[in-house]
């Protein structure tokens, strides 16, 4: 499995992100549950957006993945920009052999 940082840029349409963000975040939860998500938040400042940090076979899988969000179905992401990460330390990482 590789891990990918995923940053989300958002439109400016925040009443249709507040009424689409139970769903987003029920997908969310269904992805932690599955061990794909390992960590999301929103930013807090700045133009509006989240990280997602997501394990995947590759990247193709990953985005077939971001692509169910409903976030992204209902036109709410406006740029997706995915980078593998090579995790070293912290409570995600596995002690190397």
């Amino acid at each position: 499995m590789s891990i990918f940082a995923v940053r989300y840029t958002y439109d400016e349409r925040a009443e249709v992100r507040d009424a689409v963000r139970p769903e987003h975040r029920a997908w969310l939860a269904e992805l932690a549950t599955a061990g794909v998500l390992l960590g999301s938040g929103p930013f807090i400042d700045g133009e509006p957006g989240a990280l997602l940090v997501l394990q995947a076979p590759d990247e193709s899988a990953l985005r077939t993945v971001l692509a169910q969000d409903p976030f992204a179905r209902d036109g709410l992401v406006t740029a997706t920009e995915v980078r593998g990460w090579n995790l070293v330390l912290g409570p995600w990482s596995t002690p190397s052999s």
